[in-house]
C-alpha cells in the first residue's frame, strides 16, 4: 500500500493549503480526496505534486507492506 502521510506533513511544514496545492499543481478536489484516502493515483499526478512542492517522490509517498 502507498501512503501519502508524508505529503500532508510536508505541506504543513511549507504552510501550503490543499487549495494552494490544487492551484499550483493543477490537480482537482477529487484527486486530493483520493490522496487523503491513500487510493490509487496516476504517476503524472505524482510528478505534478513533486514539481509544485519542489520535492522528491519519497518526500510525499511511502510504501507500506500489506
Amino acid at each position: 500500500m502507498i501512503e501519502f502521510n508524508r505529503l500532508w506533513k510536508l505541506m504543513e511544514e511549507k504552510h501550503i493549503s490543499t487549495y494552494r496545492l490544487r492551484e499550483s499543481s493543477g490537480i482537482d478536489r477529487k484527486t486530493v480526496r483520493r490522496l487523503k484516502a491513500n487510493e490509487n493515483i496516476e504517476t503524472k499526478t505524482l510528478s505534478k505534486l513533486c514539481a509544485a512542492l519542489d520535492c522528491k517522490l519519497e518526500d510525499i509517498a511511502e510504501y507500506i507492506p500489506d
